[in-house]
């Protein structure tokens, strides 16, 4: 029930209020780099929504919350209730070390609305995220998540969100962890969540 900062769970959100607010158009519309070089190099060429999604391209997100603007930002959060809905200390920052917060009771929330097509956005749109949330698949399950780690505070936080669909039904989870090493930390995140799912058979086992 804690609220922690989102980190880039927060592009779940992030993405469809940027299709929303036409700041995107679609999957393959093109985010030109900047040629700035940082410390991700997944991160130093072009990117789309996929890619962004997949890699946790920070400097995509940071320029659709330019286009998205704060107002409007402040004006979705509230709208979806995520979490405290408070989008302070910095347009670009505010999900990475500002005022917003969530627990993994409303990530999973949000989840369930998300996977219904629930929330008050487009049904295209809702898709298009949960497509691009795909982590693998297999002949009768599909994996969708996304990873956080809230990393300019301390103690770090690791993030693991999302559901397995299966044919029985899906299997929402939210984990968040402690990560004392930092960076050396980050696979735990999906490695006790697997584990976890593995042995509650939402998930095959290795």
């Amino acid at each position: 029930a804690t609220r922690y900062l989102p980190a880039s769970t927060f592009k779940i959100p992030h993405t469809l209020f940027a299709l929303d607010a036409g700041v995107v158009k679609d999957e393959f519309q093109v985010f030109t780099w900047d040629g700035e070089q940082r410390q991700v190099e997944a991160w130093n060429r072009d990117q789309n929504l996929r890619s962004s999604m997949r890699h946790s391209v920070v400097w995509v997100y940071q320029l659709l919350a330019r286009g998205i603007g704060w107002e409007r930002e402040r004006a979705y959060l509230e709208n979806v209730r995520y979490g405290n809905a408070d989008p302070s200390g910095g347009l670009e920052t505010f999900w990475l070390d500002g005022g917003l917060c969530i627990s993994a009771f409303e990530q999973v929330a949000f989840l369930q609305k998300l996977y219904r097509n629930e929330l008050p956005f487009a049904v295209e749109h809702q898709r298009l995220v949960k497509d691009i949330l795909i982590v693998e698949a297999g002949r009768d399950w599909i994996l969708r998540a996304k990873t956080g780690w809230q990393a300019r505070s301390e103690p770090n936080v690791g993030w693991w969100v999302g559901w397995v669909e299966r044919p029985e039904g899906p299997v929402f989870f939210a984990l968040n962890i402690d990560l004392p090493h930092k960076g050396a930390d980050t696979p735990k995140r999906e490695a006790i969540a697997r584990g976890v799912l593995q042995s509650i058979g939402a998930l095959p086992a290795e």
